[in-house]
C-alpha cells in the first residue's frame, strides 16, 4: 500500500526555504525533493490556501513562507494537506454483518482512534522552529567533522 508523503515532503520544502535567502521556485524544491514542479505547485497552493506560504510572481518569484516558524505545528501542516489518513490500515469490511467481524471492527477502531489522537497531539507539539533548530545543530555537527 503507498505511503502519503506529502507532510514529510511540506516539511522539507519548508526547511529548505527556512535557509534560502528570497523566494524559492516550484523547480528548485522539486530538485531538492526529487520530485515534479507540479507535485510542489499543488503542495504549495494548499499551503498558501492556509496562509503559510506565499507565492511571488515573475522572474524572480517563487513560494515563500509568510508565517512565523515557531507558530507553525506539524499538526496545522497535516490540516493544511486536508488531513490525509494517518493509517494505511483499516478494516476489511466497514459494514459486516458478521458478528466476528463486527468485534474485530470495534477493537481495531479503538485502537486506531486512541492512536491517532496520541500522533496528533503530539504533532501539535512539533513547530518548523523545532526542525530549523534540528536541522541547524545537525549541520554544524556535520560541518566540526569535516575540519
Amino acid at each position: 500500500m503507498k505511503r502519503d508523503s506529502r507532510l514529510s515532503s511540506v516539511l522539507h520544502a519548508l526547511l529548505h526555504m527556512a535557509e534560502h535567502d528570497g523566494p524559492m521556485t516550484s523547480e528548485a524544491l522539486g530538485q531538492c525533493l526529487g520530485t515534479n514542479p507540479v507535485v510542489v505547485r499543488r503542495s504549495m497552493g494548499l499551503l498558501r490556501e492556509a496562509g503559510l506560504v506565499t507565492a511571488e510572481r515573475g522572474h524572480a518569484g517563487g513560494w515563500r513562507i509568510s508565517a512565523d516558524l515557531a507558530a507553525v505545528s506539524l499538526r496545522r501542516l497535516h490540516e493544511a494537506l486536508g488531513e490525509p489518513a494517518i493509517f494505511a490500515i483499516g478494516n476489511r469490511n466497514e459494514t459486516p454483518e458478521c458478528l466476528v467481524e463486527q468485534s474485530v471492527n470495534a477493537a481495531l477502531e479503538g485502537a486506531f482512534a486512541e492512536a491517532e489522537a496520541l500522533l496528533l497531539e503530539r504533532f501539535a507539539d512539533v513547530t518548523l522552529a523545532d526542525l530549523a533548530e534540528d536541522f541547524a545543530r545537525r549541520h554544524a555537527q556535520r560541518r566540526a567533522v569535516k575540519e
